[in-house]
């Protein structure tokens, strides 16, 4: 069984189909979890898998300037941009975040603050809440993040800095 990440993928490029299997069930949660979290639940499924067979089909176009998994985010946050740019009317309550919460509060207002940031996620703008994602909930630098999507590192900040403003300002609204 092919452990070491580098042999993994060399071997799937070689075409070995139980090495493809076991770079799928590695990196397969942390794609869908981006997936879910930018177009939904309805949808997550269906782009999750579309990732990994571009990620099949482009694997000979992978030279490591970077980590994989920051390849992958680029391949995962291009297609959930693509597919919204194509589908901007969606459910703004599709999208959901799950994101552990104090034990002091209780189940009605987890629910209602998860249902607030559900619904300001939705509303912001996507090429936003790419960044808010991967920063916040994926926990990428602000380095990994700008390799993933092609920005500089100034980019970054500034952008996740808006989308920390936006959400704040749709979330005060949404509660009024």
């Amino acid at each position: 069984m092919v452990v070491d990440e580098v042999q993994l993928i060399e071997s799937c490029r070689l075409g070995d189909r139980d090495a493809q299997r076991q770079l799928y069930e590695r990196h397969c949660d942390q794609v869908y979890r981006l997936m879910y979290r930018m177009v939904g639940e309805s949808n997550a499924d269906d782009l999750t898998q579309q990732v990994f067979c571009c990620l099949f089909q482009r694997l000979g176009k992978f030279e490591a300037r970077s980590s994989f998994s920051t390849w992958l985010y680029r391949l995962a946050s291009n297609e959930a941009l693509q597919f919204l740019r194509r589908r901007p009317q969606r459910d703004p309550h599709q999208a959901m975040v799950s994101e552990p919460m104090d034990d002091r509060i209780s189940a009605f207002e987890r629910t209602e603050q998860r249902d607030l940031l559900e619904y300001a996620l939705a509303e912001l703008d996507p090429e936003l809440r790419i960044i808010f994602l991967l920063r916040e909930s994926d926990e990428l630098s602000y380095y990994d993040i700008a390799m993933t999507l092609d920005i500089a590192e100034g980019t970054v900040a500034s952008r996740l800095n808006r989308a920390r403003r936006c959400l704040r300002e749709l979330i005060e609204m949404a509660s009024e």
